[in-house]
């Protein structure tokens, strides 16, 4: 979690922001607290997407299904899904807020531990494919199931993102170009081919990102965006020999080429846990230890989080710090709770007792209590220098002047697009660099970036937009690294808010 920027609102609806939990094309994600101590994650959508009467009219309906399918609960209470507790698709900005997941994603736990046992796929398979078959019981299709919207918690998986990053095909701009909602590598071949997208679509995602949790690799790997897209329309996928018996069998059925030669999510859930269904493999246990620690960790460290500092200060009118920032939320948003002096609930105790006995029910170790050293926040905080010591630059190198480009790969090694440098003169504090992101060769981001430090081997920049429209770019800030490497090439390396790390290696144009 970050916290919360000069920018952001202290509070939306009725919940106090506590920090900012990610961002996406469709918006920001921050952490909440409402008035009875509830934890929730807020999204809100980008101000652009607020002036869209399409989008407003498709979210309003998102937000009024996901919770129809928290209504819809199980016998057993289970959805695995986040709640939805309250929404606003009529504010100036809408906003909804959902249950929070105290664990890490899938991505986070494949990248820190890499594939998973076997018990623990068939309790996230079980899980997702339940979540799913309530999902299209009501008719709705997720369009985006992938590693980073699955969450790993205490009592099971829970599959997140259902209104945003549905809402957005609604839009417009994103009809007229032709853009397909999904995410390169666990798309279905026909999403990528513009066909029809029915529920069978969410099925061959989730088969991927049980491959994913299964073997710690896409089952589509690729060199660029166009190489692997054609992989996954015509190509069988990689599976590689470990996985093997009865949970390959129901993979592959699950990324069969054609939609009606996918399983229905119920019957997937059936072969996955015949008996009490997810529920019961996920009592008994279902995390391996390393993501055990890691997620009891993340649930303690809510114990930490303080609002007695907010402060119900005026919010200042809207402006953009630097072209293209995220605005500051209306007022109208936060105006009815500023002055109410409101304490916050003193539920500490009582939480920490609860998770001491979540710890206890697993055999978690005591340690998984004790604080960081705070090494890593220490480090992170000591001045960017090159690999081989060379003494810092006032301005850029000759060395790193021109045009560079390169495919990028997102933290799990899948493609996603293309990078263009422009980088110029220039020294600390000016915009050095102009880039150019390009994702399925039909969605351009464009940014700037300015010189925070520069060595004879490494450039560190801060990376903004451009303000530049774009319908699906995020406009976050990040932080970007150039990296002479020899032979004439680059290492790119960026990493915002969100935790997207990707990286390129990238040559001069026209090499």
């Amino acid at each position: 979690m970050q916290p919360l920027r000069a920018e952001d609102p202290q509070v939306i609806g009725a919940y106090r922001l506590l920090g900012r939990l990610g961002a996406g094309g469709m918006g920001l994600v921050y952490l909440g607290r409402s008035a009875g101590g509830r934890t929730v994650a807020v999204k809100v959508v980008h101000p652009h997407f607020a002036l869209d009467e399409q989008f407003r009219a498709r979210f309003r309906r998102e937000v009024a299904a996901a919770r129809r399918v928290a209504g819809d609960a199980r016998p057993d209470g289970r959805q695995w899904t986040a709640p939805v507790l309250d929404a606003d698709p009529d504010a100036a900005v809408p906003w909804v807020a959902t249950g929070y997941v105290a664990g890490p994603s899938l991505t986070e736990a494949v990248l820190e531990t890499g594939a998973q046992p076997e018990p623990t796929v068939r309790a996230l398979g079980a899980g997702l494919a339940e979540a799913l078959a309530a999902v299209h019981a009501l008719g709705l299709v997720h369009r985006d199931v992938k590693p980073s919207n699955v969450l790993l918690s205490l009592d099971g998986p829970r599959l997140i993102d259902f209104g945003i990053a549905r809402a957005s095909d609604a839009t417009a701009a994103l009809t007229e170009t032709g853009v397909s909602v999904g995410s390169p590598g666990y798309m279905a071949p026909e999403q990528i081919l513009g066909a029809e997208v029915t529920a069978a679509a969410d099925v061959f995602s989730y088969g991927a990102v049980l491959a994913y949790a299964a073997t710690g690799e896409p089952p589509f790997p690729g060199d660029n965006s166009a190489g692997l897209l054609y992989r996954v329309v015509h190509e069988p996928p990689v599976l590689g020999p470990a996985l093997t018996g009865e949970l390959r069998l129901l993979i592959e059925s699950c990324l069969a080429k054609s939609p009606a030669d996918r399983p229905a999510p119920a019957d997937l859930a059936r072969r996955l846990a015949p008996g009490e269904g997810a529920r019961g493999l996920v009592r008994s246990g279902w995390l391996p230890a390393p993501l055990l620690e890691r997620v009891t960790r993340r649930a303690v460290e809510l114990l930490d989080l303080e609002a007695d500092g907010f402060s119900p200060t005026p919010t200042p009118t809207p402006t953009l710090a630097e072209p293209g920032e995220i605005p500051r939320l209306p007022s109208g948003l936060d105006a009815p709770h500023r002055g109410s002096g409101e304490p916050r609930p003193r539920h500490r105790r009582r939480t920490l007792a609860l998770v001491t006995v979540a710890l206890a029910a697993t055999a978690a170790a005591l340690v998984y209590l004790l604080p960081s050293n705070g090494n890593s926040k220490a480090s992170s905080t000591k001045p960017a220098t090159s690999a081989t010591g060379g003494a810092a630059a006032s301005s850029v190198p000759k060395e790193f002047l021109g045009t560079w480009t390169g495919d990028i790969r997102q933290s799990d090694g899948t493609p996603n697009g293309t990078v263009t440098a422009a980088v110029s003169g220039g020294g600390t504090g000016a915009y050095v660099v102009r880039t150019t992101y390009s994702a399925l060769n039909v969605l351009e981001c464009h940014s700037k970036a300015k010189l925070l430090s520069a060595t004879t081997t490494e450039l560190t920049l801060e990376e903004v937009s451009d303000g530049t429209p774009a319908l699906g770019c995020t406009g976050n800030t990040s932080k970007i690294t150039f990296t002479l490497t020899g032979g004439d090439r680059l290492a790119y390396a960026s990493e915002d808010a969100a935790g997207g790390r990707p990286t390129a290696t990238l040559t001069r144009s026209g090499q």
